[in-house]
């Protein structure tokens, strides 16, 4: 099963997706900051990364742009409650990045936008 790394500084939403996924079988590795992001993303090998953009430290746009120079292939799926347009989303598709999924989602929202990455 496929291994989704799920990264966020608030550890409820952490949980949340990691329970959600879990009951569907796919793997979890849970990460809070962006530095922590960086050595689970070596250490697991992620088949996906579900990343928050607001985080202190390190947002998740700077962890995007290093994770890139990582690797080019992973799949990285921003989870955020900053909207953005349909133009936008194309914008960051063409870079690389798989999808933009607006916080709050449904169980369903979420399985849905992950099954269709993977």
């Amino acid at each position: 099963m496929p291994k989704i790394l799920i990264v966020d500084d608030e550890p409820d939403t952490v949980e949340l997706i990691s329970i959600i996924l879990g009951k569907k079988g796919y793997e979890v590795a849970k990460a809070y900051s962006g530095k922590e992001c960086l050595e689970a993303f070596r250490k697991e090998k992620p088949d996906l990364i579900l990343l928050d953009i607001m985080m202190p430290g390190m947002s998740g746009w700077d962890v995007y742009g290093r994770i890139r120079k990582l690797d080019k292939k992973v799949k990285v799926a921003f989870v955020s409650v900053i909207e953005i347009s349909p133009e936008r989303l194309q914008v960051l598709k063409k870079d690389g990045v798989s999808d933009y999924i607006t916080k709050p989602f449904t169980a369903d929202n979420l399985l849905k936008r992950v099954g269709s990455i993977i």
